[in-house]
C-alpha cells in the first residue's frame, strides 16, 4: 500500500482577543483578588489606605462626615491603621469659634448687640475636620511666668499691643508679648488699682472669692486678683481686637468669650461676690435698666459692684451718670464711695429691697420666674427676688474661704438628700484625683497644667479636689442636667452652664487638662435617652479647645470608652485605656490622651 504525504499543520498568527475574552479575563482577575484580599492578611494596608482616603476627602461634605460616622459607629473599626483619620482644617480656620464666627454674625440684627452674641451652626453643618496651630506655635510658658509673658508666635496678633500699649496693656518685645499689667482705666498697673480698691472693699478678708470682670481685656484685673484669692472669671466678646480672651486664657487666667446683649450670662442668680467693669463700656441704663439688672441678679446679697470709667462723674455723660445713680437707688443699693471716676455700692444682704413706684417701673418677678435659669434664657425686665433665706447665701453670713469650699452651702439642701450626696461626692473626688496623681501619672500639682476644665463638674468636686495644685478650673455643667452651678459658686469655685451639642465659647488651645465623667450623657437627651448629636462632635470639639501636647481623661462604661478610643485615633490622639480605682462603680474605664501637635495643612500654589 502506498504512504500519502500529508503536508505540516501550518501555524498560522494567534486569534485576536475578542471584547468578550477581555471581560472574562478581568472578571475571573477580580474575583481571585477579592477573595485574596478578604480571606487574607494582604488586604488590610489596602484597606487602611482607602479609609484614610476617604477620611480626608473634602471635610465639607456633608456625606462625607455620614461615612465617616458609620465607620467610627462600627466595632470593626478599631485601634489600628484600618481606622478612620479626619483631616486638618484649613490654614484660615486656626482660631475657629464656631458659634462666635464674625462671617455668620454678621448677617444678624444690630438691636441689643444680638449679633455679637452666640449664634451656633446646625448640627452637622460645621466641617468634620481638626482645628491646626499656628505657625511657629511653641508650648506656652508655665504659669506663673505666663502672667508676664507669652510666646508671640502661638496669637501673632499685635493689633492689642499697637493701640493699647500705651495703657499698660501689652507690647511686643523679642519673641514674646509682655504684660505690665495694666488698664485702661489703671495705666500705673493692677496692683495699684486693686490697692486702691481694697480702701473701701473687703478684698484680704476671705469675705471675697468669686468675681465677675466684663469686658476684662487681657484680663490683668483677674490675674492679680488671684494673689488676693479671690477667683475673677472675665470675659469679652470676640472684637475687633481679635483675641483679648485668648491672651488672657495663653496667660493663664480665667476667661471665656460672651456679650451682654439680649439673653443672660450663662450663670445662676448669685453667683459673684464681687462685679466688676473697667471702662466696659455697657450702658447698664439702657432698655430701662435691664443690664444693670441682669448684674443684680447675679450679685450676691451683700456683694459689691465696682464701676470705672463711663458713664462715672464722665464729661458730656452727666444724664447718663444720673440715671445709673437713680437705678442703684431704686434697687437699694448703699453708695460706698465715688473716687473720681469709680464708683463702688454694696447690694443689700436682706430680702429684696425696691420701692413699689419708680421711675423705671421696675418690680420683683413673679415666682414662676428661674432666676438662676440662664441657657439662652431672654433678658428680663424685673428683679430677682432675695427671700428671707437667701440671706443665708450673703456675703458675711457665708463662711469665709477656704472653709467655704468643704462646706455643704445652703442652696445644696434644697436637692433630694444634697448634704449627703455633696458629702460623698467630696469624698469620691478626694479618692479620684490621688489615683490620677499616683497611678494614672497624670502631672496635676506641676508647671504643666494650668488652665483645667471639668466638662460634666455636678458640685464641682474634681475642682475642690485641686484646691491645693496651681491650677484653676472651669466647671461646666451641662445645660440639659440639674443645674448645680450655684452649689459650685457657693463653694468659691466658678463654671458656666454650656449644652455640648454646640462649641464652647474660647478660642482654640486654650485647655491644658479637660476632664469629663460620663461622656456618653452629653449627646443624650434626659427625657427621651436619644442622641441629640455625635460623640466625634464632642470629641473633635475637645480637640479644638486642647493645646497641644494637653492631656484628656475621660471616664464611663466600657463599651462607651471603646467607642471614644476609636474617635480618639481619628483625631490623632496617642492614648491608653485604664481601669478605675478599685471604688469605681460598675467597672467605669479611664481613658488617658495625649493631643498631638499637628501641622499646619500644605498650601499648594
Amino acid at each position: 500500500m502506498g504512504h500519502v504525504n500529508l503536508p505540516p499543520p501550518r501555524r498560522g498568527p494567534p486569534r485576536p482577543w475578542t471584547l468578550l475574552d477581555l471581560v472574562s479575563t478581568a472578571f475571573f482577575g477580580a474575583v481571585i483578588i477579592f477573595f485574596i484580599l478578604v480571606f487574607t492578611s494582604l488586604g488590610d494596608p489596602l484597606a487602611a489606605a482607602g479609609r484614610r482616603a476617604l477620611a480626608r476627602s473634602d471635610p465639607s461634605d456633608p456625606r462625607q462626615r455620614e461615612r465617616v460616622l458609620s465607620l467610627l459607629d462600627s466595632p470593626r473599626s478599631q485601634r489600628s491603621a484600618a481606622g478612620p483619620v479626619i483631616p486638618t482644617c484649613p490654614v484660615d480656620e486656626v482660631d475657629q469659634m464656631p458659634c462666635e464666627d464674625p462671617r455668620r454674625n454678621s448677617q444678624l440684627s444690630r438691636e441689643m448687640n444680638f449679633y455679637r452674641e452666640r449664634h451656633c451652626p446646625e448640627s452637622g453643618e460645621l466641617p468634620l475636620c481638626l482645628v491646626p496651630p499656628p505657625d511657629g506655635y511653641k508650648i506656652p510658658v508655665p504659669w506663673p511666668e505666663s502672667l508676664h509673658k507669652i510666646w508671640h508666635d502661638n496669637m501673632p496678633y499685635n493689633k492689642i499691643a499697637e493701640r493699647k500699649g500705651h495703657q499698660g496693656w501689652m507690647k511686643e518685645e523679642g519673641s514674646y508679648f509682655i504684660f505690665p499689667g495694666g488698664g485702661t482705666m489703671f495705666p500705673d498697673g493692677a496692683v495699684q488699682y486693686i490697692e486702691k480698691l481694697g480702701q473701701y472693699i473687703p478684698i484680704d478678708s476671705g469675705l471675697l472669692r468669686t468675681a465677675l470682670d466684663m469686658g476684662c481685656g487681657v484680663a490683668s484685673f483677674g490675674g492679680y486678683m488671684l494673689k488676693e484669692n479671690i477667683m475673677t472669671l472675665s470675659f469679652a466678646p470676640r472684637d475687633s481686637h481679635k483675641a483679648q480672651i485668648q491672651f488672657a486664657l495663653e496667660r493663664g487666667v480665667p476667661a471665656f468669650v460672651a456679650m451682654l446683649g439680649t439673653r443672660r450670662l450663662p450663670f445662676p442668680a448669685y453667683s459673684f461676690d464681687l462685679v466688676h467693669c473697667s471702662r466696659c463700656l455697657i450702658p447698664f441704663t439702657a432698655y430701662n435698666g435691664t443690664y444693670l439688672i441682669e448684674v443684680d441678679r447675679l450679685l450676691r446679697p451683700g456683694g459689691y459692684l465696682v464701676i470705672s470709667g463711663p458713664p462715672v462723674q464722665w464729661p458730656k455723660q452727666d444724664k447718663e451718670w444720673a440715671d445709673l445713680q437713680s437705678l442703684a437707688v431704686t434697687l437699694c443699693y448703699e453708695l460706698i464711695v465715688v473716687d473720681g471716676n469709680t464708683v463702688i455700692w454694696k447690694k443689700p444682704s436682706g430680702a429684696s429691697c425696691i420701692p413699689s413706684q419708680n421711675e423705671f417701673g421696675l418690680g420683683l418677678c413673679n415666682d414662676a420666674n428661674d432666676h438662676s435659669e440662664a441657657w439662652y434664657f431672654n433678658l428680663k425686665n424685673c428683679i430677682s427676688k432675695v427671700s428671707i433665706e437667701g440671706e443665708k447665701i450673703a456675703v458675711g453670713y457665708m463662711a469665709k474661704w477656704p472653709e467655704r469650699l468643704s462646706k455643704p452651702p445652703a442652696r445644696v439642701s434644697l436637692i433630694k438628700n444634697g448634704i449627703d450626696v455633696f458629702e460623698a461626692d467630696s469624698r469620691r473626688w478626694t479618692r479620684r484625683v490621688a489615683y490620677y496623681k499616683k497611678s494614672l501619672g497624670i502631672k496635676l500639682g506641676t508647671t504643666s497644667i494650668r488652665n483645667v476644665m471639668d466638662m460634666n463638674a455636678f458640685f464641682g468636686g474634681f475642682a475642690a479636689a485641686l484646691m491645693s495644685d496651681p491650677v484653676w478650673i472651669m466647671n461646666v455643667i451641662p445645660a440639659r442636667k440639674p443645674l448645680t452651678l450655684d452649689v459650685v459658686y457657693d463653694r468659691g469655685l466658678i463654671g458656666v452652664y454650656h449644652d455640648w451639642c454646640e462649641a464652647f465659647s474660647t478660642y482654640p488651645r486654650t485647655y491644658d487638662l479637660i476632664h469629663v465623667t460620663g461622656i456618653n450623657s452629653l449627646v443624650k437627651d434626659p427625657v427621651t435617652g436619644k442622641s441629640r448629636c455625635h460623640l466625634v462632635d464632642i470629641m473633635v470639639e475637645m480637640d479644638r479647645i486642647l493645646r497641644p501636647e494637653g492631656t484628656a481623661v475621660i471616664r464611663d462604661m466600657p463599651d462607651v470608652i471603646e467607642k471614644v478610643g476609636r474617635i480618639a485615633h481619628a483625631i490623632r490622639w496617642t492614648y491608653n485605656i485604664h481601669d478605675g480605682e478599685k471604688e469605681a462603680r460598675g467597672g467605669e474605664k479611664i481613658l488617658l490622651a495625649t493631643k498631638n501637635l499637628l501641622k499646619l495643612p500644605t498650601v499648594s500654589h
